[in-house]
């Protein structure tokens, strides 16, 4: 049986639980020394993964950015860069963003009507991968697994936070809130609407609160309800 990896679910939210304002720049929720907190964060796992909808919004590079921390990687026996995932049911993807000239190895991890349409886009820049007639995140899972991955840090959207919470796939939350009030109901939110496992009265076990200058981080294992 394939050990799937273990889920990582990180994102940096307003104190009303916004990703990002509705304007067209991205809104800077963490500071400085959070961005070093994610980049350690990221050299510790396998694999860093994002919806193809905050690829094409964001149009991020997706790296960790310290060379010691990837020349420790390199000691390690490990790739310098961890691999970048991407999931896609539509295939919509641009071969001219960020997130395919930067790091290393990216996979993309697609259903059958889209397989070919991702192929021809990507000509080669990527590794590509379909789960079958539908998208099942237990199956996206099974085959990092395969693949050698032992710890997945999943990066947004919310769409996608909340599907890994709702089929109660998500591992462990690292939540970085930011002293911010957004307020935008067309702007992103770290969950949407779902049906949780546990229902609304379910808590959470707490792993850690701290500060980061402004920013509180708090992290939670959302498995271990009560």
């Amino acid at each position: 049986m394939t050990t799937r990896p273990y889920v990582l679910l990180s994102a940096a939210m307003s104190v009303d639980g916004y990703l990002d304002d509705a304007s067209p720049e991205r809104l800077r929720l963490s500071n400085a020394e959070d961005f070093d907190r994610v980049d350690e964060v990221r050299a510790s796992c396998d694999a860093i993964l994002i919806g193809a909808n905050t690829m094409r919004k964001d149009n991020p590079r997706l790296l960790v950015n310290s060379e010691a921390r990837r020349g420790k990687r390199v000691a390690e026996g490990k790739p310098e860069y961890p691999l970048k995932v991407t999931v896609t049911k539509s295939g919509d993807l641009d071969a001219n963003l960020n997130f395919w000239h930067h790091g290393g190895s990216k996979l993309v991890v697609t259903v059958d009507s889209a397989v070919e349409k991702v192929r021809t886009t990507l000509d080669g820049l990527a590794d590509v991968v379909s789960v079958g007639p539908e998208l099942d995140w237990g199956l996206v899972l099974d085959e990092l697994g395969r693949r050698g991955i032992g710890r997945l840090m999943v990066e947004g959207g919310g769409t996608i936070h909340t599907q890994l919470m709702a089929a109660n796939l998500a591992d462990e939350v690292h939540l970085a809130i930011a002293p911010l009030l957004v307020g935008q109901p067309d702007a992103a939110r770290f969950l949407g609407a779902a049906n949780y496992p546990g229902g609304s009265t379910s808590r959470m076990r707490v792993l850690e609160v701290r500060a980061i200058g402004d920013v509180v981080l708090v992290r939670y294992a959302p498995k271990e309800r009560s």
